[in-house]
């Protein structure tokens, strides 16, 4: 038999009986024959706690630090199911990040894997053990612990998935599979029995909370056969994968939201070419990702440039700027926290005209204004106001999959 992976986020191992539960679907596994590696995250609010805790000492304690201190919730978590696997009668040996192979670089709270050395894994699945992975985190060249930011169990996971050349790699969350939006926002939400690396990596990044955005981009460049499933239900997920049937009839596979972001506005910068340049490559050395952009057609020798960022990135974004307005010459700085952004994603898109007209008449019909336009191949977004998020994303649904 095969190599499966399997990952198991917080809401999964919340408390003993979902651990039970857990170690249930691991042996049941191992039993019909499979090598099983499984990867844990931080049992429910473990994070959010020991994040709370910190602030208390320091609100604004090294990110180092905070590795160090975040990576015990996982610890907690694989040693805790090893025992629960223990009490069943198999064999199973724990590991933290490092001892499983991981080495990252030194960007701490977001660090990249850099490769998976995955021996020690192999040498316990020679011997039929099953084995659990601290998801999450890593070591890097000073042999300090790294995390890999939120998410990043999904990416350990889909990582050690490629670096062995698993058969599947099974992300267990607390919803049955990928939907067409939130079934807790939208009710008429569909589950989707496939979808492609490329809407799911869209999906993920413009919101849907199903999979980590770069566990998607690691699983598609080696080829790594994802399933999303429930670990409450028993029934089968949805399959990630390359190429989908029936992507021509159903050319939209999802609408996301995404609350977590905010509108900046540079007002009145001089109409001269490099000016973009200059703003967004100040951003760029600040690791601060911008999103939708906007430049206004020029009037009176001015122009301004209005674009998005995650609202986490505000503080230090208007930090940044306001440091260069000598430089950048702008006259002032709009920023609106009462944003969200509202979009549809579909591989089928390219060949199919009238998707904006469809989405932006649902719009209309809802009586929902939009601010700003972002387009891709297969991605079509708005920002809209925070407020309308969930009566747009109905609204939007309902134009396409009813």
């Amino acid at each position: 038999m095969g190599l499966i992976v399997q990952k198991f986020g917080g809401s999964s191992v919340a408390d003993a009986d979902k651990i039970r539960n857990v170690a249930r679907i691991i042996t049941e596994t191992y039993r019909k024959g499979h090598n099983v590696v499984a990867v844990l995250s931080a049992q429910g609010d473990t994070t959010d706690d020991l994040i709370e805790k910190a602030r208390e000492l320091n609100p604004r304690a090294s990110k180092r630090e905070m590795d160090m201190l975040l990576s015990a919730g996982e610890q907690i978590s694989i040693s805790l199911l090893a025992m629960a696997i223990e009490s069943i009668g198999c064999p199973v040996i724990s590991l933290l990040g490092w001892q499983a192979g991981f080495k990252t670089n030194s960007t701490y709270s977001s660090a990249r894997i850099k490769r998976v050395d995955p021996e020690r894994i192999k040498a316990a699945l020679d011997k039929r053990k099953i084995v659990v992975v601290a998801g999450f985190q890593g070591l890097n060249k000073y042999e300090d612990i790294t995390t890999l930011g939120r998410g990043g169990s999904d990416t350990s996971a889909v990582a050690i998935a490629a670096s062995m050349h698993a058969n599947l790699c099974q992300i267990y969350t607390d919803v049955e599979g990928v939907y067409t939006a939130d079934p807790r926002k939208v009710p008429g939400a569909r589950k989707l029995q496939e979808i492609t690396y490329d809407e799911m990596l869209e999906l993920a990044t413009l919101g849907a909370q199903v999979l980590n955005n770069r566990s998607v981009e690691l699983a598609k460049s080696y080829g790594v056969q994802l399933e999303v499933l429930s670990s409450f239900s028993g029934n089968p997920g949805t399959i990630v994968k390359e190429v989908v049937k029936n992507v021509e009839k159903t050319y939209i596979a999802g609408v996301a939201q995404d609350k977590k972001i905010a509108r900046i506005a540079l007002a009145a910068m001089p109409d001269v070419p490099g000016v973009a340049y200059k703003v967004f490559s100040l951003l760029a050395k600040e690791k601060i990702n911008v999103d939708m952009i906007l430049q206004s057609y020029g009037h009176d020798e001015c122009k301004d440039i209005v674009f998005t960022v995650a609202d986490k990135d505000v503080p230090r974004c208007e930090e940044v700027l306001n440091a260069n307005r000598e430089t950048l010459k702008f006259d002032h700085i709009d920023i609106n926290t009462d944003v969200a952004k509202l979009s549809v994603v579909g591989a089928g898109m390219q060949g199919n005209p009238g998707v904006a007209a469809k989405m932006f008449e649902a719009l209309y019909a809802a009586h929902i204004n939009i601010h700003m336009i972002s387009t891709s191949e297969i991605k079509l977004s708005v920002l809209i106001d925070k407020e309308d998020s969930e009566r747009a994303m109905r609204a939007v649904h309902a134009q396409f999959f009813q």
